[in-house]
């Protein structure tokens, strides 16, 4: 689990393709204090494991399914990257639930200063527009934001100082491709009320429908 409060901005050193995976080489510091290999390290919002460790480098594999729902394919050697790693049991929750499991991409639409903050504007499919909700949060390359402002194609954030020199966000150019994952919550709602159920949600074979008498009859 992540939070989306960005550690700092590593460096692409190397990536080594394969025929549908690659094998990511990251200059870090921060990142790399009490890592080991087998950790969990999000890079720019995809949760990859950490392969190896050699000094202020470290590597990762990401697999095929990896860089066709991601834009890690679109990374070179020189890319900065956002980095966090797994968030420890004892640590400040300071943004929101991220999973580094990403729900798919969009485009940097437009950049617009206003006073000390910048506006972005992200163009995104139905199937990650129908989980946005305006002052709701979600992950932009692994960064957790408040959704300002929201239409039937784009969603917008407002970025703050302090997030844009912590992150590789504007960094973007219009036309980019960015990472995205939404709120998991809505998502785990979905996928409840999905389902019709006449008494529990045992696999009896029958259809669960997550109603408001059922919640009230079980004491919620």
């Amino acid at each position: 689990m992540f939070t989306g409060i960005i550690e700092e901005m590593g460096t692409v050193s190397s990536i080594a393709e394969g025929s549908l995976s690659a094998v990511i080489t990251i200059q870090a510091s921060k990142v790399l204090e009490g890592s080991q290999t087998g950790d969990s390290i999000a890079v720019n919002g995809v949760c990859l494991t950490v392969t190896s460790i050699h000094g202020s480098f470290f590597t990762a594999d990401v697999m095929a399914e990896t860089l066709r729902r991601s834009s890690l394919g679109s990374l070179s050697k020189g890319s900065h990257v956002n980095l966090e790693r797994a968030m420890p049991m004892n640590g400040r929750f300071g943004g929101h639930i991220v999973s580094g499991h990403i729900d798919g991409t969009g485009t940097v639409v437009s950049k617009v200063k206003e006073d000390n903050a910048v506006w972005v504007k992200i163009n995104a499919s139905q199937d990650i527009l129908k989980y946005i909700v305006l002052k709701g949060s979600v992950a932009i390359d692994g960064t957790s934001l408040t959704v300002a402002g929201l239409d039937d194609s784009t969603f917008s954030v407002s970025v703050i100082p302090h997030t844009a020199s912590e992150t590789i966000l504007l960094q973007k150019s219009t036309g980019d491709i960015v990472n995205l994952e939404n709120d998991i919550i809505g998502k785990y709602i979905e996928r409840l009320l999905s389902f019709q159920n006449n008494n529990d949600y045992r696999d009896t074979g029958s259809s669960p429908v997550l109603t408001v008498d059922f919640l009230l009859e079980n004491g919620f």
